[in-house]
Parts: C-alpha cells; structure tokens; sequence
C-alpha cells in the first residue's frame, strides 16, 4: 500500500510531511465505477461508503469482500457483491473520474441531483454543548492532520458529542465516504449520531450525511444556500462553529 505521507526538505531547510494523493479505481465485480483521487488509507472504507452515499448499494449486507491492488498507476478497490445487490441506475450516474475537491464528477444532468427523502434515525438534534465539546477535541483525533497540516477528517460523534470514530483524507467528501463505510461494515450505521467536518458545508456532504442517518452536519464554515435547502428537504440539521466558539444553527427562510 502506497504510504499516506512522505517526507520532503523544504527551500528553508525544514523537512515536512507532505499528505499523498493517488488514483483510486473503485468497482463491483472486476468491473470499473470510478476513479477517485484520495489518500491510500482505509480503501475498504471508501469504497463501500462511496457505494453507500451515492446509492448505488442500499445496505451492506450483501458485500462479500473488498479486494484491495496495488499497480504503479494508482490502486483498485473492487467490491465483490451480488449482482442484484447493485443498484444499476445509480451506477450509471458517476461515470467519470472524481478529483478530491469535487462531489459532483460524473453526475449526467442536473436532473440526477434530485434524490427521494432520506430517512435519518430521529433523535432531535444535539445541544450546542456537545458541538463544542465534539469541536474541542477533534484535533486530537487527527495524527496524519497533525504531521501534514493538509488533510480534513470526518468524525461520528454520540449525541452528547463524544468522538466514537474518524477518517483523514485530503478531500473531504473522500473522508466522510470513508466514515459512512467504517460505519457500515461495523454495524454503527442506524445509531443516534452527528457527522462532524473539518470543514466547510457543501451541497454534496449534505446528501451523504442524510446517508448515512446523521441528525446534524457540524462544519467549521458557514454553509452554501443550496446546501441549506437540500437539509431542509432532508430534515437535517446544519451546525458551524461561530465566533468565539459559538455554534451557529442554520435553517432555509420560509419564501414570503
């Protein structure tokens, strides 16, 4: 497996621990889906919750394995699942590569961003004290953040904001499908929880949280306009953390 950093010595002399990025082809059966740029960790995992959120698989119980190559061009990650398991319209809708910072690769048409309602374990929302809480520690949790200073985590956090599990990769969609698959394959994908990024809130992560039945998104950076309407729709809540550490709670206005 290709490492996640690498050393380098910068121009003023210091050495630094430069984040990877390598092609990775995610398939079903021997037969390729797409090809994501991301880091070379926890493969098994983004493979599966990329399947997972962009609803080409509807659970994970039909998964048999996850056969992880790697070749000098890049590695595969190819799940092996029963044909009738695959949800054949949604795979045809991401049929090129993905970049790290793009959610949206592959899509056909803008029809294809028009999903049914998710349905998300109803456990209210958490209060902002487990916001903070959750906030104040995630960088603890971040060891390949903390050697690079490069790559965005995803975290699952109980609803009193206690950290249970995170991913690191250099794009953060890549991180949150990396969550959703450790989610899956552990059986922790129904319980009560938020999602928590070290990032900003975009139209994309939004659909994958409802995935993955968060009650919230909590995000360092205000959210997109279309991002709010899709979490309205979803009946998902939106969280930032606001000046002074202040978590700010945001809804779509009701048109006048």
């Amino acid at each position: 497996m290709a490492p996640q950093a690498r050393r380098i010595h910068a121009r003023s002399g210091e050495i630094w621990s430069i984040a990877e990025e390598v092609p990775v082809e995610i398939g079903f059966n021997g037969k390729a889906w797409s090809v994501m740029l991301a880091t070379p960790s926890e493969l098994e995992d983004l493979a599966i919750g990329l399947a997972l959120t962009e609803g080409v698989i509807a659970s994970g119980t039909e998964i048999e394995a996850v056969e992880i190559k790697a070749y000098p061009e890049g590695i595969s990650a190819d799940i092996r699942v029963a044909a009738d398991a695959i949800i054949e319209a949604r795979r045809g809708r991401r049929t090129l590569s993905g970049r790290t910072g793009c959610g949206l690769c592959g899509i056909e048409s803008l029809a294809a961003l028009h999903t049914p309602k998710h349905r998300r374990t109803a456990t209210g929302t958490p209060p902002d004290k487990a916001v903070k809480h959750a906030f104040s520690t995630l960088a603890a949790h971040q060891p390949l953040n903390r050697q690079t200073h490069s790559v965005h985590a995803a975290a699952w956090c109980t609803m009193e904001g206690d950290i249970l599990s995170v991913r690191e990769d250099v794009g953060r969609h890549n991180a949150l499908d990396k969550l959703a698959g450790h989610l899956l394959r552990g059986g922790e994908i129904a319980e009560p929880g938020f999602v928590l990024m070290s990032s900003r809130c975009s139209f994309e992560l939004i659909f994958k949280a409802a995935r993955i039945g968060a009650s919230a998104i909590a995000c360092l950076s205000a959210p997109t306009g279309r991002a709010i309407d899709l979490a309205e729709a979803l009946d998902l809540a939106i969280l930032a953390r606001g000046p002074g550490g202040s978590v700010i709670r945001f809804e779509a206005e009701a048109n006048s």
